[in-house]
């Protein structure tokens, strides 16, 4: 099939995870995040967001820094451009799906609706 006709298949599904998702959007709208704040603003345990934070690492959407305050730790995240490139190649296919089911719900049958992208 062809890919423009499916836009779903190209969402990249490390940022597609609702967890993942969360965390990069957190961070595409600050600088730079501690592990507590980005606790607070995602609601994930301590462990969802340190195993999330690994994958998103390891895919070089963001870095991780760790480092001690006195002896209290702190782990500090920022988003790479790949990982604000890959967000933003995210939100441009959803826009598309949502564009394609606004039309569909408008009356057009669904082979319009797919060739409408």
């Amino acid at each position: 099939m062809n890919e423009p006709n499916r836009p779903w298949a190209t969402l990249d599904p490390i940022v597609h995870a609702p967890s993942r998702l969360a965390i990069l959007t957190v961070l595409s709208m600050v600088e730079e995040a501690d592990f507590r704040y980005l606790l607070y603003a995602t609601g994930l345990t301590k462990g969802n967001l340190s195993a999330h934070m690994s994958k998103l690492e390891a895919a070089g959407y963001l870095t991780v820094e760790k480092s001690f305050h006195g002896k209290i730790p702190m782990t500090v995240c920022r988003l790479t451009p790949s990982g604000r490139q890959a967000l933003d190649r995210y939100r441009h296919t959803m826009r598309q799906l949502l564009d394609i089911g606004e039309e569909a719900s408008h009356g057009m049958t669904a082979a319009e609706a797919g060739g409408a992208t």
